[in-house]
């Protein structure tokens, strides 16, 4: 079959936007589905605004109508007619009230069978989809992900330029900076020996920026970190970067908070109430278990440690004496769902995650069953259930353990039983903004204090005299915006003073050497003066899976890699030739390259 021109035909509408009043148009698409009954032919027509409908009847030009009955699925097609009120009308469709009686057809270019239905590949095997991502693309629920995340970059310039912030970029080559993940490297032709890195974020150079006098400095920034893929994590992926001077953070948080309203009107049209609710990292721990707390339900965790600290159960006991705690939460009416071999599931996975045990009330008709009950002294259940607020049909869960396992346990253990007893409300966004988290953390392998965050984090002011002796107290100045248990942004004021700057490096185990080559840059730039500034960076993906309802990443990035960090499609990583390595001076071993 011979392919058609466009010539003499230019689009008028998309296929998702006929003009219900009628009229003549002109529209291109892909065949999406083709109905061919005789003497009538039905091809769907579909673009990325949505379908419409082309019919074909016994007044159609007979050369025309021969050229319907000869289209396959996927073919593109440019098509002219009338736009003409449906017989048979398709409520699920925004054009199937209408269709479009076909006068002249081109088929532009033909399609072989493709190896799955486009737009209905919810059931295929995700690896096939991925290597055929060009054809997945074509899928609506994609397409709309994709239009919606344009969006959501849309309006956060619109945002960021009506509150006086530049567009700059920053390079996409940089020096390597410990930033808490491994950099991808970029060999230097020229230096041979030497390599660029990814940038991580573009976090150093925003600083600079601010030292240079560019007050309010925005980007959509690219960005790379050479780790472990999960659903929501890729090792390239795009931040909504900016910093402010002359602010603090209430000024920060206030400034994020504007960006989620604005997004949330401008993509959704959905009106969020700002201030969003604010917790500390310590009450968002003790509450919810985590430092990204999911609010769309209750099941808070309790401290029962004061109940049950009188108890004669080595578990507690052994808990409580070495500054642990006992902690628990309710599950409502989880009783009947959570039968013994339920609970055991969730006390192997309380184990997996740094758990010693976990301990249980299970109170249904027959009585509540105790897995400490050969313990228990007169009262002490009922104390128990009394403090808890526990009622007949819950289920009580229990950790004992030094609070950085307690909690983040009873945290994970939350969310799985919820998602078990379905209570999670689906159409809900619950935004809030965790501040004063943690400076350091510590490394259990190394048994170092590193920052939390990035080394350039402004301490609060109160516990600067606590650097170097007790570092597990010092709170910074950042704060993280999280919704429905994800988070969105992390920010922070930043350190301007060149001579604290120092000291946070030394407290962080850096040599002054160390210090000289990886910032020397930095700390010299702040000899010359820099304002008070502060930043954060909004991830793009995040947000666009979030307010598209999707359940990955990838369903929100074109082309994105898998667990293994590949690009199935394209088949890369990939070896190059050896020409490619001599001119960077780089060879690689035999062992490395099997």
């Amino acid at each position: 079959m011979k392919l058609d021109s466009m010539k003499g035909l230019n689009r008028t509408h998309y296929c998702g936007e006929i003009p219900l009043e009628g009229g003549e148009v002109v529209v291109c698409g892909f065949a999406d589905r083709v109905r061919d009954m005789g003497n009538l032919i039905f091809i769907n027509l579909r673009d990325r605004t949505g379908i419409v409908q082309l019919a074909f009847n016994d007044e159609t030009d007979r050369e025309i109508f021969a050229k319907a009955q000869n289209i396959h699925s996927e073919y593109v097609l440019m098509a002219k007619g009338v736009v003409t009120p449906r017989e048979s009308v398709n409520h699920k469709l925004k054009t199937g009230a209408v269709e479009i009686i076909v006068s002249d057809l081109r088929i532009l270019s033909k399609a072989q069978t493709t190896p799955f239905e486009v737009t209905n590949s919810d059931k295929v095997n995700e690896e096939l989809k991925l290597r055929y991502r060009y054809l997945d693309l074509r899928n609506p629920k994609l397409q709309n992900n994709l239009m919606l995340r344009h969006e959501i970059a849309k309006a956060a310039r619109e945002y960021f330029y009506d509150n006086d912030f530049l567009e700059i970029e920053t390079p996409m080559m940089i020096r390597s900076t410990p930033e808490g993940a491994r950099d991808y490297l970029v060999p230097s032709r020229v230096h041979k020996g030497s390599f660029y890195a990814l940038p991580q974020s573009p976090q150093i150079y925003k600083q600079l920026l601010m030292v240079s006098g560019f007050d309010r400095y925005v980007q959509i920034a690219r960005c790379f970190r050479d780790e472990d893929l999960r659903a929501d994590r890729q090792p390239e992926f795009t931040q909504i970067d900016l910093e402010m001077s002359f602010t603090d953070v209430d000024g920060l948080i206030e400034m994020g908070e504007g960006f989620l309203k604005h997004i949330c009107k401008m993509v959704l049209n959905k009106d969020i109430e700002t201030p969003l609710p604010r917790y500390t990292y310590a009450d968002a721990m003790n509450r919810f278990g985590s430092d990204k707390p999911d609010t769309r339900f209750g099941m808070e965790i309790q401290d029962i440690t004061d109940t049950v600290k009188d108890i004669d159960f080595v578990v507690f006991k052994s808990a409580i004496e070495a500054g642990g705690s006992v902690r628990a939460i309710v599950a409502r009416d989880a009783a009947t769902t959570y039968t013994r071999k339920e609970i055991d599931k969730l006390t192997e996975h309380a184990k997996g995650i740094g758990a010693k045990g976990l301990a249980y009330i299970r109170w249904t008709s027959d009585g509540a069953n105790c897995s400490f009950k050969k313990f228990l002294g007169d009262g002490d259940l009922d104390r128990i259930l009394s403090t808890l607020d526990a009622k007949e049909g819950d289920l009580v869960l229990i950790a004992a353990d030094k609070d950085r396992v307690a909690l983040p346990v009873l945290g994970a253990l939350r969310l799985i039983v919820a998602k078990r007893l379905d209570i999670i409300p689906q159409d809900k966004m619950n935004f809030l903004v965790i501040t004063e988290m943690p400076f350091f953390e510590l490394d259990e392998e190394t048994g170092k204090w590193v920052a939390m965050h990035h080394p350039f984090t402004m301490p609060m002011e109160e516990c600067l005299d606590s650097l170097d002796s007790d570092p597990a107290s010092v709170r910074a100045q950042a704060f993280d915006f999280v919704v429905n248990g994800v988070e969105l942004s992390s920010g922070s004021m930043r350190i301007t003073d060149y001579e604290l700057q120092q000291k946070m490096f030394e407290a962080l185990g850096l040599t002054d050497e160390e210090i000289e080559t990886k910032f020397g840059f930095l700390v010299e730039a702040y000899r010359y003066a820099a304002p008070p500034h502060g930043g954060m960076g909004f991830g793009l993906d995040r947000l666009a899976m979030i307010l598209s309802g999707a359940d990955s990443l990838r369903d929100v990035v074109a082309f994105p890699k898998v667990q293994n960090a590949s690009e199935l499609m394209s088949a890369c990583p990939a070896q190059v030739d050896t020409q490619q390595l001599e001119e960077l001076g780089i060879e690689v071993s035999k062992s490395d390259s099997e």
